[in-house]
């Protein structure tokens, strides 16, 4: 639901800017707000979960998205939008890391949780896919609002199944890391904003320099805050294994290519072939299916050859399939050019994100399970808002030499 979200938003832009009346820039702080408030509260939502119960945070966290997605749809003014979207990524800070959180406690450790978890990882792929195709119908042939209102049946349904289904986790007894919290939410929240804006005014603009400094000391301190913490909301020693920490690296990297597929892909169906939005969707699908099907082998082909080859092996067939995606032309066949090579990237994602995913939360505790989830988001999250600014960033040097051009 929250991948499948961002992608109707993506689509649905052009027509809230019109209903609206958005300006350029404050059409960007409809990503911006919700960018902001799920970066900085990430790591709180998921150690909330530990200590409060993880059904219940994750009730909480369906219920403040699906009401705010509720606002969204309602909203008659710029502003208003802006704060909903702000609420709404609260809601996915605190719903994101919960979902990984039960799947760890709900699942036996072995295959049957790995099979769950490479389950969970396909979904962003296949979300994505999804959300570009119904995102670009409900914009075109309907309303931009439509997509927001189908989040609250999917919320309402979701909070009944998971209070019929779901045992609630125990609770944890102990003072909550109110500084460690604070800090890490200003501190996260800092560096995101440094990201995003470096994406309008460069990395070596006074206000992304200032932003990414402030970020930076915030979370050093909230490294020290940590160390002296009886509980604290991000344990230190999540990092203590080499493979968990390795995953986080690899995973924050790993994004950042693969945002790189879809900003371009999109903008090359779109601005030179000529394609819809909804038809840029549909072309994406056949590699996102791929995608899903080969996540559904990875639990059986971690158990053969092991972890560490799946991955190594479906990064491999990624990068071909970018190498040979960067060969497009204006004369390039869909089938050929973009079919095949799309097909070798989704081999490459269903592959590695689970392996990714398990790496990530190897041999946590369960009272730590939250927090690593948090991990895995926050590396998600940053591995994509970074590489969206460099894209963006680059698109923007391109229209401002196109208007010196032209002068």
């Amino acid at each position: 639901m929250i991948v499948l979200d961002i992608s109707i938003v993506i689509t649905g832009l052009p027509k809230i800017k019109q209903e609206l009346g958005f300006s350029d820039a404050g059409l960007s702080w409809i990503s911006n707000a919700y960018t902001l408030t799920f970066g900085g509260f990430l790591l709180l939502g998921a150690r909330a979960g530990d200590i409060l119960g993880r059904r219940r945070m994750f009730v909480r966290g369906l219920a403040i998205f699906a009401l705010s997605s509720l606002t969204i749809g309602l909203v008659q003014s710029p502003s208003w939008l802006v704060a909903a979207r702000a609420i709404q990524g609260l809601g996915s800070a605190i719903l994101a890391p919960s979902t990984l959180a039960l799947l760890q406690t709900n699942f036996a450790a072995g295959a049957e949780r790995n099979r769950a978890i490479a389950l969970y990882a396909s979904t962003a792929g296949v979300s994505a896919s999804i959300g570009l195709v119904l995102g670009g119908i409900l914009a075109d042939w309907y309303s931009w609002r439509v997509g927001f209102f189908i989040n609250i049946p999917i919320g309402m349904a979701l909070i009944w199944a998971a209070k019929q289904y779901i045992p609630e986790t125990e609770k944890h007894s102990g003072k909550f890391d109110l500084a460690g919290a604070l800090v890490s939410t200003l501190g996260m929240s800092a560096l995101v904003f440094g990201v995003v804006q470096s994406a309008i005014s460069g990395w070596g603009h006074t206000l992304t320099l200032q932003a990414l400094a402030v970020g930076v000391l915030l979370l050093a301190l909230f490294v020290g805050i940590e160390l002296r913490a009886k509980q604290p909301i991000m344990p230190l020693r999540l990092f203590a294994s080499k493979e968990r920490s390795g995953a986080y690296v690899v995973r924050v990297l790993f994004l950042g290519a693969n945002v790189g597929f879809f900003f371009f892909s999109t903008q090359y169906m779109q601005a030179v072939r000529g394609f819809s939005p909804a038809l840029t969707g549909l072309a994406f699908l056949p590699a996102m299916l791929t995608n899903f099907l080969v996540a559904l082998s990875v639990p059986n082909l971690i158990r053969q050859i092991g972890a560490s080859k799946v991955l190594i092996g479906s990064i491999v067939i990624g990068l071909i399939g970018m190498l040979w995606l960067s060969q497009v032309s204006s004369t390039t066949s869909y089938m050929s050019g973009l079919l095949l090579p799309m097909l070798l990237i989704g081999i490459g994602q269903g592959g590695a994100m689970g392996p990714l995913t398990i790496s990530g939360v190897a041999d946590v505790a369960i009272q730590d399970a939250g927090a690593a989830s948090g991990l895995v988001n926050a590396a998600h999250q940053l591995g994509i808002h970074l590489a969206w600014a460099y894209r963006l960033r680059q698109r923007l040097w391109a229209q401002e030499r196109s208007a010196g051009q032209t002068c």
